[in-house]
């Protein structure tokens, strides 16, 4: 079991993307979020109670980028969210996990969980490896304008939030930089696929 964790805009999902199409299982904390914040869940609720209708869409979803920018400019607000969406999320994860260790597919199957707080959040031991995607600060910064929308300024604010790269660096087991391409990056994965494969 690999937990998959990284900066923002650092290319998590496209390395859990690449897992996936080398035949791993896979799990994203992304997607359990969504669920968790989907509409009438008691998350969803609690949300709406405490940041107001301003993060909610026209069809009265929730709407992640309005609530970005909140939570990235203030820390007390981020940590309300997370105090809100940590534990039904890390809970669905745990449950993800122990249904694979009593139900794996086959006897070599891998899965891989891509957890964006995983240092963060203490959650190491829950997997057996930590792999950290990383990637140079202009690089983050040039993602997240592109796919965002966002001014630079807001972009390095969203970076400079979380924990430092060097200080996860230190509690990762496998670090993959991606800078460069898709070609690239999928050479990175399949590298550690096969090493891992040969354990």
């Amino acid at each position: 079991m690999i937990g998959i964790t990284g900066g923002i805009a650092t290319g998590k999902s496209t390395v859990l993307a690449i897992f996936a199409e080398l035949g791993a299982v896979t799990v994203s904390a992304d997607d359990i979020a969504r669920k968790v914040l989907a509409r009438n869940t008691p998350a969803y609720e609690e949300v709406v109670e405490r940041f107001g209708e301003g993060v909610l869409t026209p069809d009265h979803d929730i709407d992640r980028a309005a609530l970005a920018s909140i939570i990235f400019a203030n820390p007390d607000a981020r940590q309300i969210l997370n105090d809100i969406t940590h534990p039904h999320i890390i809970a669905e994860i745990r449950r993800e996990i122990e249904q694979f260790r009593k139900y794996p597919p086959s006897p070599d199957a891998i899965l891989c969980v891509e957890i964006p707080l995983l240092i963060e959040c203490g959650l190491e031991k829950i997997v057996d490896e930590v792999l950290l995607v990383a990637a140079e600060h202009g690089t983050q910064v040039s993602r997240l304008t592109s796919r965002s929308g966002i001014s630079s300024e807001e972009a390095l604010r969203r970076i400079d939030a979380q924990m430092p790269l060097d200080r996860k660096i230190e509690r990762a087991d496998r670090v993959i930089w991606n800078n460069g391409s898709r070609d690239s990056l999928r050479s990175s994965v399949q590298a550690v696929w096969d090493e891992i494969r040969l354990l």
